[in-house]
């Protein structure tokens, strides 16, 4: 693990520094480390410090101001890089609005023209780093550079701004709602609101983190706390948009169009979930600037998504009706059974990128879709586009990889109310992949450039290898390279590593490691108990039926022959991934589908018919994507943990 450094200490702020004792609520009961020897807090804890004395100055109340930063960066500082809109620091402070220069985007034929607008007119941002600078008396780098700086910077900024709206610097948290709500510069009243409202639910509820360079923050809980809020009422969506009532959402078509004869574009019309049931949410980044993607959705040869979620404010915009299907996955089969998010950003840039407010606004928006179409809410029906299974053993090469290793997949299930944990004991023979984000910093290359070292960051991934050292070859992926090449830590090689989130069957232990069953093979990562990757887990999980020396995996879960309609004019090959599962092992599943088939539409204004058959498949973590088995190959069988009765004992899965 790579040493962590605390922030550089800044000459105006270096006398503001003293030892703090901040009490955890006891929800989260962690104590900090206070070093009494001398009269400068320890190295990891000077943020604290920091926060304390910018309110103690500015006569802002500690709450707020850490608040504000929590939901501004998470308190992270990233090292000095800008975010896309161009803030720096844990408090966010705007200085450059113009994104960095990016790369072409995943979508290969991008379209003239104008974009829709997706929201209202945009503010200047409160949080004004060269404003902060004038009002500290501060230099603007040391603003962007300097974490201390910062966050008087974003104290100065909320007494300057309470003070403009006339209200008093007052000690009570709960009448600074006002000042707080236009501390992002949010482009509606929809998204300030919802911003102030974020923040004060962390002022009841707590919050504690080590931050990305290693400084132990602590804001205790405050639950009596309700602020002054002012009566609203929000802008009403467009009819055509699904979303939750608290979100800013508008609406910008994708054409269902006749491309030639028998093609249409650039989604399919159905009649979810009425026809065919809505099984997942897919997780996406844009892997371009959002303007470009929005020209992307207007081009009926193109891509297609359900929402489109913007970086710096989580402006949620909606191109196509739930109940169609549109063509986002790589999967056919997919595509028909989910609904495609796509978040402004690339993977390889996630500071700059995976804000805070986007991860907000996507959490309420797949929790409400969850909720109303029935989504249960884990890792194999919520997921990135790089899980999506490859429905074809020759198109697993071409299969995307965002929204990448750094999304925080862990800090995401948190929003949605379904935080990932331990549900049983450390020697299940089920484990869940869970790092500790912040401070997970394996090795990931070509971030900046092919075969160049990315900088140290947090990360949802964790590393396989053939044997339980650290030395061992990396797990091989014969489908994703079919030449035979070895795996990389490439930060778009998904070949030899799991996810947050997953789980897999336990295949063994040796020290600090762990082996689980991964696409046929035993596969080990580093899993120490003081510093754990994985924690136990209850599940269910297939095996071959006794005589069955392996069984085949599939990346799709097709209906048998005769279930097509007579003069169905195509029908798809099924086709076995390179992957098998041999007898005595095992692998996670939480639900069994039916094999379906979404045909292509026999006219412009009518649902494509689905094809459904009475085969029965798994669904089950083979890899870091997912993939399918036939019922008939398999017996299911509840994790020693979660059985009633002993080991091995059958068990049933929900049927999706």
């Amino acid at each position: 693990m790579k040493k962590r450094v605390a922030p550089r200490v800044s000459s105006a702020v270096r006398g503001h520094r003293r030892i703090i004792c901040v009490t955890a609520s006891a929800a989260l009961l962690v104590p900090l480390l206070i070093d009494r020897s001398g009269d400068v807090a320890p190295s990891d804890q000077r943020l604290q410090d920091d926060y304390k004395a910018a309110a103690n100055e500015y006569h802002v109340p500690r709450s707020v101001l850490m608040g504000v930063s929590y939901l501004q960066s998470r308190w992270d500082s990233h090292q000095g890089a800008p975010s896309v809109v161009g803030g720096y620091g844990p408090m966010h402070l705007v200085d450059a609005p113009q994104p960095p220069q990016t790369a072409q985007p995943k979508k290969a034929r991008q379209r003239a023209g104008t974009a829709g607008s997706s929201s209202s007119r945009t503010q200047a941002p409160a949080a004004d780093l060269r404003r902060a600078a004038r009002l500290t008396g501060l230099p603007a780098e040391e603003l962007r550079t300097d974490d201390a700086a910062n966050v008087r910077g974003g104290a100065a900024l909320l007494a300057a701004t309470q003070r403009q709206l006339g209200k008093p610097l007052s000690p009570n948290p709960a009448d600074w709602w006002e000042t707080v709500s236009t501390f992002p510069g949010a482009a509606d009243r929809a998204s300030a609101e919802t911003f102030a409202d974020d923040v004060f639910d962390v002022i009841r509820r707590g919050a504690h983190r080590i931050t990305d360079v290693g400084q132990r923050v602590t804001l205790a809980a405050s639950p009596r706390v309700r602020p002054h809020r002012p009566a609203t009422t929000g802008a009403p969506h467009p009819k055509e948009v699904d979303c939750p009532p608290e979100l800013a959402c508008s609406w910008l078509s994708a054409p269902y169009v006749r491309i030639d004869d028998d093609e249409y574009g650039n989604h399919q019309l159905a009649d979810r979930p009425k026809d065919q049931r809505i099984d997942y949410i897919v997780i996406h980044d844009t892997e371009a600037p959002l303007a470009s993607m929005l020209q992307t959705i207007q081009d009926p040869e193109e891509a297609s998504w359900h929402y489109s979620i913007r970086s710096r404010d989580g402006h949620i915009t909606q191109h196509i009706k739930i109940k169609d299907a549109a063509w986002h996955s790589g999967s056919q089969f997919v595509n028909a059974r989910s609904i495609g998010i796509e978040h402004e950003g690339f993977l390889r840039h996630p500071d700059a990128w995976y804000t805070e407010t986007m991860y907000r606004s996507s959490a309420r928006l797949v929790k409400y879709l969850a909720k109303k179409y029935g989504v249960p809410l884990d890792r194999q029906h919520i997921f990135g586009h790089d899980n999506v299974p490859a429905p074809t053993e020759d198109s697993i090469p071409d299969m995307h990889d965002d929204p990448g290793p750094f999304w925080d997949w862990r800090h995401y299930f948190d929003l949605l109310g379904a935080p990932l944990k331990a549900t049983a004991g450390p020697d299940s023979d089920v484990v869940m992949i869970l790092p500790d984000y912040p401070t997970h910093n394996p090795l990931f290359t070509g971030c900046t450039k092919s075969g160049v070292k990315c900088a140290p960051h947090g990360s949802s991934a964790v590393r396989l290898r053939t044997d339980p050292y650290d030395n061992a070859p990396l797990i091989q992926d014969p489908g994703r390279h079919p030449d035979g090449a070895d795996s990389t830590v490439d930060v778009n090689d998904l070949g030899s590593r799991v996810s947050a989130g997953q789980t897999f069957a336990v295949a063994g232990r040796s020290g600090d490691w762990t082996a689980i069953w991964f696409q046929g093979h035993k596969a080990w990562f580093r899993n120490p108990k003081s510093h754990p990757t994985a924690v136990g887990a209850r599940g269910r999980m297939v095996t071959p039926k006794e005589g069955l020396r392996e069984v085949e995996v599939f990346g799709r879960a097709l209906p048998e022959e005769d279930a097509y309609p007579e003069g169905t004019d195509e029908q798809p090959e099924e086709s076995p991934l390179p992957y098998t599962i041999r007898a005595g092992q095992r692998y996670v599943t939480q639900s069994r589908v039916l094999g379906s088939y979404l045909q292509k539409p026999s006219s412009d204004d009518s649902p494509s018919p689905v094809v459904q058959g009475q085969e029965e498949y798994y669904e089950i973590q083979i890899g870091h994507r997912l993939a399918y088995v036939r019922a008939s190959d398999v017996d299911v069988i509840k994790s020693a943990s979660a059985a009633a009765g002993p080991p091995g004992q059958a068990a049933p899965v929900p049927q999706r």
